[in-house]
């Protein structure tokens, strides 16, 4: 079969099976699009970086271990994503302006940024929090994530606009026991996404959260390792089984699509039907 007739079959069956023809749009819906996520060598932050660059987006990973990027880009590259990746601790200022320094004169701009870094050095009663707790838990999952932002904006604002998003929990919505502190970290989330976005849209810079409900990563493994707490979470949900990655890393890239070219403000649920309301 020569290459004219292949190109025929090829367009005659996008054009007659639109499913086909959209899912061949939707890999390269990102082409020629920057990507900063942070913590993104493992969990939902790796996932988000495979889902943006599936897409065609150029990603820079991090993570605060050199090995870990290593991992993760090679894993990438791998999969013929295009990506850069750095070591950075988003709670020192100096990783936090370097990590965006180093996307603009290596990739030439910034136009998405997906604030995943988040840490809970605490588990227990919140009334045996310590103000360190406090202090480690909203510098790093709340202040940095703003901070980061006020880093990026500028430089999403030069390509004409661009996409935030921030990654809550379910937690935000309904503080989960023992982790109290970190709840009200993602609950803190879900208000700066409201406060940032009418701000930014003057900018044509979206600002967007996904609240995923239990998710098996590492970071997440002290809930699904304990079969107690398996079997009481699970009365919880419509869908009987914890999340993947994955199914975060999708909606992520769908807010940072011209598909959700509507939409500012908003926090996605991902948590197979567990209740959500503040």
């Amino acid at each position: 079969m020569d290459k004219v007739m292949l190109r025929c079959l090829v367009s005659r069956c996008l054009l007659t099976n639109p499913v086909a023809g959209s899912l061949a749009g939707s890999q390269s819906s990102l082409a020629g699009k920057v990507a900063i996520v942070t913590a993104s060598t493992d969990g939902i932050g790796l996932a988000a970086a495979q889902a943006l660059g599936q897409r065609g987006a150029h990603v820079v990973v991090s993570s605060r271990r050199q090995s870990n990027v290593d991992k993760a880009v090679a894993l990438l590259q791998r999969e013929k994503i295009q990506v850069t990746g750095t070591t950075c601790n988003v709670g020192n200022s100096e990783d936090r302006a370097r990590l965006v320094n180093m996307t603009v004169e290596q990739c030439g701009g910034v136009d998405i940024f997906v604030s995943n870094a988040a840490v809970n050095p605490f588990f227990g009663n919140i009334m045996d929090s310590t103000e360190a707790v406090w202090d480690k838990i909203l510098d790093v999952n709340v202040k940095s994530a703003f901070l980061m932002t006020q880093l990026v904006v500028p430089h999403l604002e030069k390509r004409g606009g661009g996409s935030v998003v921030f990654v809550s929990s379910v937690a935000g919505y309904q503080p989960m026991q023992a982790l109290g502190p970190y709840s009200v970290s993602k609950t803190a989330l879900l208000g700066l996404t409201r406060a940032l976005a009418p701000e930014l849209a003057q900018s044509h810079i979206r600002v967007n959260c996904v609240a995923p409900g239990i998710i098996k990563t590492t970071f997440s493994q002290a809930l699904w390792q304990d079969e107690d707490v398996v079997d009481e979470l699970k009365k919880q949900l419509s869908i009987k089984r914890f999340g993947k990655p994955e199914e975060i890393g999708g909606v992520i890239a769908f807010l940072c699509s011209k598909d959700a070219s509507y939409i500012t403000g908003e926090t996605i649920t991902v948590t197979g039907g567990m209740s959500c309301r503040l």
